[in-house]
């Protein structure tokens, strides 16, 4: 499906889910808010080759028109975009970027969590052998390490300030006996407070200045994440001129999802 009449300078592209969890690709126009003549095109699947196929029988004056393509970090959508739009710039969306590296540290205290379990596990078998009953070490706020690992998830996704008491608390036990994920978390604060920046150039400079202190530190998750970060540089710096994100797409995505019966 095609809508030539919705191109406007901005847009996004963007996967969804539809019915019995088939993929398709949807192009929207920014400015459309989500509303009325968002759509650009709805297309099935997610081949770079058949999703630029549809594109291009939109008219290229149409096409030319575009001025930005706002993305996440998928090649397909990136080689598809430039086919299509010969004069957008292409940008990588800020929230996949800042999750990306969120993700690195959630790795970390995933990777923490299961190492108690398996501390866990062998306690209480030394203990049934030794006939004794097992009783789990208990931390300042009550929470066993495995309790605090796994409560402690979507507090590291928030900043400080916007912590309660009670979740400062646990916070700072759980950086108390894991130093290295009270590291990774004020490195990634670093990281989201680089796209404070209103100047592009400026950007640049606090990016490649962060990328120099995760090597510095040597946490192999960060390692991993910069090279994706750095694959997609200059997708992810332009971000810095419009500061245009995919949030639009997002919503738009979740209305067709939640207009749609449920399937099994």
């Amino acid at each position: 499906m095609i809508f030539p009449d919705n191109i406007g300078k901005y847009l996004s592209i963007d996967e969804v889910s539809l019915s019995k969890g088939e993929l398709y690709t949807i192009v929207t126009n920014k400015s459309s808010k989500s509303k009325q003549k968002s759509i650009v095109s709805i297309i099935r699947g997610t081949l770079s080759k058949d999703i630029t196929e549809v594109l291009e029988k939109l008219p290229l004056r149409q096409r030319e028109k575009v001025e930005e393509v706002t993305m996440d970090m998928a090649n397909n959508m990136e080689a598809s975009a430039k086919k299509a739009f010969p004069k957008a710039k292409m940008v990588t969306d800020r929230f996949h970027v800042v999750k990306l590296v969120s993700d690195a540290l959630q790795h970390i205290r995933i990777k923490y969590r299961w190492e108690e379990l398996d501390k866990e596990n062998e306690a209480i078998s030394l203990a049934k052998k030794q006939g004794n009953k097992y009783k789990s070490k208990v931390l300042e706020n009550g929470d066993t390490p495995k309790q605090l690992l796994a409560r402690c998830r979507l507090l590291l996704y928030k900043k400080p300030h916007q912590w309660t008491e009670t979740q400062s608390q646990r916070v700072n036990i759980l950086f108390k006996y894991y130093p290295v994920l009270e590291e990774a978390y004020y490195h990634i604060l670093e990281f989201r407070n680089i796209f404070e920046n209103q100047s592009r150039h400026n950007a640049e400079i606090n990016m490649n200045q962060w990328f120099d202190k995760t090597e510095k530190l040597g946490i192999k998750e960060f390692n991993t994440a910069t090279n994706t970060l750095k694959h997609n540089f200059e997708n992810i710096l332009n971000f810095f001129i419009n500061r245009n994100t995919n949030a639009n797409a997002e919503s738009f995505n979740a209305k067709i999802q939640n207009s749609l019966p449920y399937s099994y």
